[in-house]
């Protein structure tokens, strides 16, 4: 097995520090570096936008990325403001479906990506270690869901 590199290290140690991956051992954590990518986007760029097809997902490292959906009205209205270690855009990787909404730097980001492709080679390659990932992901997904949800119900009484 070759060495890991520089950007290797430090995408396993961006992994470590976002607190998703918990269930993930040391080892996990460097097998995994080499599927994803980093990539630094300035305040205002459009990561993705509602409606794309969704060929990679998003961990914040630093910065803030802001939610955003079109209303009936053709209006911008912002559905939520994420932080370091938020996943964004992993429903539409995990399950194929269009971005349900766009996604905007709200100021200087760095992320960690995972491509929809890379998510099937780690599958091949490292099947345990993709299960803990896409295992985490779900977990974070229900949190947000179960979230929303209580949200919901509080807007009605």
């Amino acid at each position: 097995m070759s060495e890991p590199t520089l950007l290797n290290n430090e995408i396993r140690d961006w992994l470590m520090d976002c607190g998703l991956f918990d269930q993930l051992l040391p080892a996990d954590f460097a097998a995994a570096s080499g599927y994803f990518s980093i990539s630094t986007i300035a305040q205002g760029e459009e990561i993705f936008h509602e409606g794309d097809v969704g060929s990679f997902m998003c961990i914040i490292h630093t910065g803030q990325v802001s939610v955003q959906k079109t209303n009936s009205d053709e209006q911008t209205v912002i559905m939520a403001t994420l932080r370091s270690g938020r996943a964004f855009g992993e429903m539409a990787v995990l399950d194929g479906e269009r971005r349900s909404a766009s996604c905007v730097a709200a100021s200087n980001c760095q992320l960690l990506n995972l491509g929809k492709d890379s998510l099937e080679k780690m599958l091949n390659d490292a099947p345990k270690i993709a299960a803990k990932i896409i295992r985490a992901l779900a977990v974070s997904l229900s949190k947000r869901l179960r979230m929303a949800d209580g949200q919901l119900l509080s807007q009605q009484v």
